[in-house]
Formats: C-alpha cells, sequence, structure tokens
C-alpha cells in the first residue's frame, strides 16, 4: 500500500455493516482514500437481520420520538429513488382492534405520519372496510376496519453490498474477513493492526471511524488514547423474524399489536413465504452466537394466530434469523421503547475518532453524510456531501439521475428487460432483475445464451452467476450466496451449500476483498 508521508489513508472503517459501509461510500465519493475492514462478510450481522423496511417508524410516534421520525420519512423517498431494483413501495393494513387504541386516535397518528415529511409519490393513508378489501380476507372476522398506509420494502443485505460496491468504484478498498486487532492512537494518526487472510499488517490512518455494530462500544473502549466522548453504553437488543409458508396471496403487508403493546409486520416474502417479526429482546453475550428462542417463536406464532384466519404453529416455521441491534441506552423501561436514533461520538482529542452508536437502516445515508461531513472538516477537506443525488450500482433504470420513475415504472423495466434476454427463463430474469439492477450486464459479461452461462451448479444458479458474486460482491462463501447475495437457501432442497461450497474451492477464487491489497 502506497504511502503519502507515512499514512496509508485518510478514513479507515472498521465494520462492514449498514453504517460501515455508508460512511465509506460517501467519504469515498468526496475524494478521500478510504479502506474498510469487516471480520466477517459484508452485513453478516445486525443490517441483513432486520425487518426489510424502509419506513418512518409508526410506532415512535407513540414515545414522541417526531424528529426521528421526521428523519426517517424524509429519508425514505430519497432512498426507494436510489435502488429501485432491491426496494419498493409497501402498502400496510393496520387492523383495528376495539380493545386497544381509539380508531380516532390511529387516524391522528397517520394523519401525522403523512405530514411529517414530503411525499412525492408514495400515496397518504386511508381507511378502509376490511369486509370489502382484499386484505381482510385473511383476517379473523372479527377485524372489520381497518387503516392502509405507506412505507417501503428493501433488500437489506443487497443494500449494505451494493454500498460497498459503489464504495470501491469510488475509489475504497474494502476488506472482508479482516479483523481490527490493534489501536494505537499517535499525534496525527491512528496506528491499526489488521489481521486478514494475508496475515497481519499495520496501517496508519488520518482519521478512525468506529461502526462495529454491537461491537462498537468494545472498539471504543479497547482504542488506546481515546477520550470519553467516544464512549458509549449500549443497549444490545435481539430482534428476531419467522418464515413460515405464505398465509395470503394479495401484496399488501400487515402490521398488528400484541396486547403487550409490541408491533409486529407480516409481510408477503419471497413469493411464497410470509415473514414475521420483529420481537425486542435484552440480550447478553456474544453477538456473534445470537440465535431465535423458542419463546419468541411461540410469540410471534400467537400474534398471527390472534389475526389471521389460518393458524400457524412452531412446527410451520421454515426459517429463522436473530439480529442484535447496538441501541443508545436512554433508560427505556423496555427494549421496544428504546430509542432507534444514532448517536456519532466525535472524538477530535488528537487524530479524528468517529464511533457511530445506534440508527436503523432507513437513516444510514443521513447518518453516513453527517458523519463525512464532520470527518472531511477534521481533516481539512471540507468536500461537498454528494449521495443524496446519486444511485446506487444497478439503480439507474432510466439514468444516472435518482428518478421517481425508476419505483413507479420498474415493472415496464423489467418486462423490457426479459424481452430483450427471452432466452433466459422467466424466473431466473425477474430474480436478477431485482437484484442486479443494470448490473445483469456485468454479470452477463457478453453472454447470448443460456450455454453460456456455464454449469447450473444448483437449480437456478448458474456458473455465471457464482463467479459474479465472488468477483464483484466478496461472497467467499455458499451462505454469503445463499442468505445474503439472494434468499435462494428457502427455495433450494438440501444439500445445495456442499455443491456450491464445492464448486467456489474448485474455482479457488479469492473473494473480492479477502486479500489485502492497494486502495484503487
Amino acid at each position: 500500500m502506497a504511502e503519502q508521508g507515512g499514512i496509508d489513508c485518510d478514513v479507515l472503517v472498521v465494520g462492514g455493516g449498514i453504517n460501515g459501509v455508508g460512511i465509506a461510500r460517501d467519504a469515498a465519493g468526496r475524494g478521500l482514500r478510504v479502506v474498510l475492514c469487516e471480520k466477517d462478510d459484508l452485513g453478516a450481522h445486525t443490517s441483513s437481520a432486520s425487518s426489510k423496511l424502509v419506513h418512518g417508524g409508526l410506532r415512535y410516534l407513540e414515545h414522541h420520538a417526531f424528529k426521528l421520525v421526521r428523519k426517517a420519512l424524509a429519508e425514505r423517498e430519497i432512498l426507494l429513488r436510489s435502488a429501485p431494483h432491491i426496494m419498493h413501495p409497501l402498502r400496510f393494513v393496520m387492523p383495528h382492534d376495539v380493545g386497544q387504541r381509539p380508531a380516532w386516535l390511529i387516524r391522528a397518528g397517520l394523519f401525522l405520519y403523512d405530514r411529517l415529511a414530503p411525499r412525492e409519490f408514495l400515496p397518504g393513508s386511508e381507511a378502509v372496510d376490511l369486509a370489502g378489501h382484499r386484505a381482510g380476507g385473511p383476517l379473523k372476522p372479527a377485524f372489520t376496519r381497518g387503516f392502509v398506509y405507506s412505507d417501503g420494502w428493501v433488500d437489506d443485505a443487497r443494500l449494505v453490498v451494493l454500498n460497498a460496491v459503489d464504495a470501491r468504484e469510488h475509489g475504497a478498498a474494502v476488506h472482508t474477513h479482516t479483523r481490527c486487532t490493534g489501536v494505537e492512537r499517535h499525534p496525527g494518526h491512528w496506528l491499526v493492526t489488521l489481521e486478514g487472510a494475508a496475515g497481519r499488517r499495520l496501517l496508519r490512518t488520518r482519521c478512525l471511524v468506529n461502526a462495529a455494530g454491537p461491537w462498537a462500544g468494545n472498539v471504543a473502549a479497547t482504542a488506546a488514547g481515546a477520550s470519553a466522548a467516544s464512549l458509549r453504553r449500549l443497549r444490545l437488543v435481539k430482534g428476531s423474524h419467522i418464515v413460515v409458508p405464505r398465509l395470503f396471496e394479495h401484496e399488501h403487508a400487515y402490521i398488528f399489536q400484541h396486547p403487550d403493546g409490541r408491533i409486529v409486520f407480516a409481510m408477503p416474502y419471497e413469493g411464497d413465504f410470509t415473514l414475521i417479526g420483529t420481537t425486542d429482546v435484552d440480550f447478553t453475550g456474544d453477538p456473534d452466537g445470537v440465535a431465535i428462542a423458542d419463546s419468541e417463536v411461540s410469540y410471534l406464532c400467537a400474534l398471527a394466530n390472534r389475526y389471521f384466519r389460518r393458524q400457524v404453529w412452531p412446527s410451520d416455521v421454515v426459517w429463522s434469523y436473530s439480529g442484535v441491534r447496538p441501541l443508545l441506552e436512554d433508560a427505556a423501561g423496555s427494549a421496544a421503547q428504546a430509542t432507534r436514533d444514532y448517536l456519532l461520538g466525535r472524538d477530535s482529542d488528537g487524530a479524528p475518532l468517529l464511533s457511530v452508536f445506534g440508527g436503523k437502516i432507513t437513516t444510514y445515508r443521513r447518518l453516513a453524510e453527517e458523519a463525512v461531513d464532520w470527518i472531511a472538516a477534521s481533516l481539512n477537506a471540507p468536500l461537498p456531501a454528494w449521495t443524496a443525488h446519486a444511485v446506487l450500482p444497478g439503480g439507474d433504470l432510466f439514468g444516472p439521475v435518482p428518478d421517481k420513475r425508476a419505483v413507479l415504472e420498474f415493472e415496464r423495466w423489467q418486462a423490457d428487460l426479459q424481452r430483450r434476454l427471452d432466452w433466459l427463463p422467466p424466473g431466473l430474469a425477474r430474480r436478477w432483475s431485482r437484484a442486479y439492477g443494470t448490473r445483469v450486464d456485468v454479470l452477463l459479461d457478453g453472454a447470448r445464451g443460456l450455454q453460456d452461462l456455464g454449469p447450473e451448479v444448483v437449480p437456478g444458479l448458474y456458473a455465471a452467476e457464482l463467479r459474479y458474486l465472488l468477483r464483484h460482491e466478496w461472497a467467499a462463501t455458499a451462505q454469503d450466496v445463499l442468505w445474503r447475495r439472494s434468499k435462494l437457501g428457502l427455495h433450494l432442497p438440501p444439500g445445495c451449500a456442499v455443491a456450491i461450497d464445492a464448486w467456489i474451492a474448485s474455482e479457488r477464487l479469492p473473494a473480492a476483498g479477502a486479500v489485502l491489497h492497494e486502495p484503487a
């Protein structure tokens, strides 16, 4: 790695979750020399274990978190325009339970939700008669009245990867499976020890960003020379979800309230399934070992059964996942009430150190922009923000500028792609269009027929796609491919992971960032 005045990079980001990759992307796009290290796969933990929503957080209005909701709502349409292939608008149905909040109060909350931030293309809320609405059919007869409002859906794991891809294309070096094992502050730089597949090396950076998620408190506490401004107590909260066979045929999602006050979503998922979650359970222990508890499965099934005609049981669960959310400790009485807002711990007592505490997927871009504003000023490089007016890789369906047309006319673009690539199986073309957008052409690499894609390693997964994921998206294992770069693991028979890992081993292709290398 070339050094300039003994410094290897301007910014080292520790953590490859959504906040880390968002900061790396923004900083690289402003011309800063950026390196990011992640101890596992990109988005391997909290950032791929969300409820898959781009939303303002309707329930946060109950806790008077108006600033957070306004901030998230302002980001909602910016994000949808930036990546219309991996995000889309979603209408939510809220059945009214006469034993809970009065209807007038819910209507007032939705009125406020519609107006806290501008909406350019998302429709507003409305009251509905569930007896005559398609979404009323799967519900128990007692639920006759409801409300409908708008938010958005996102493929969270792919959002992380696409930010990393954009960071690299702006010059950042992204190293997965690389741990930060030592941090020392010096007068004009940080000296950091990184350990990865290529061994151990020292890196000098002008600014250190601690975006380690559930491990952020540990990184801040062990950074030699860090001041008290970089330390913040986190409340670790486990959120778990279950996936069951499809409970309804329409494309609306549901928002349910449990008698204990918690909110749970039930959403269409991967065509054949329904996603139900999340729980909020205070967590202690190692975030690497997080897993859903039997009590959480029972809780989510019981809540679904309170509303749906078709009953679900733990034995119906085909997949589950859990993540640990690093929330700001705010003395809230329950995990559900803990704030989802973020805090940037700014430490300028020497070489700059920025620690990221809290946050949610919807506000990641705004968080990154605020973070890099401070970083750039601290490094005497006040460069303008840019991400609010940029698309993510594959999102340039109708040009390089974010446009609501790409959101509202995605299906038309998708149909045009299928006509152009009429030799692709329709299901594969649809999946690729949603996963890769315009980057489908990079994946194809000149292929003009199915035979050009190489062997079908497992059903629906060809060698060409696997090579793309290894070369361009840091995939290194079957788990990366089946559960983060895609959700093919839900659709494929047992044994496919073994076949994919065997194919990867036979290719002997290094993952895109597994080996420490020069920034581009």
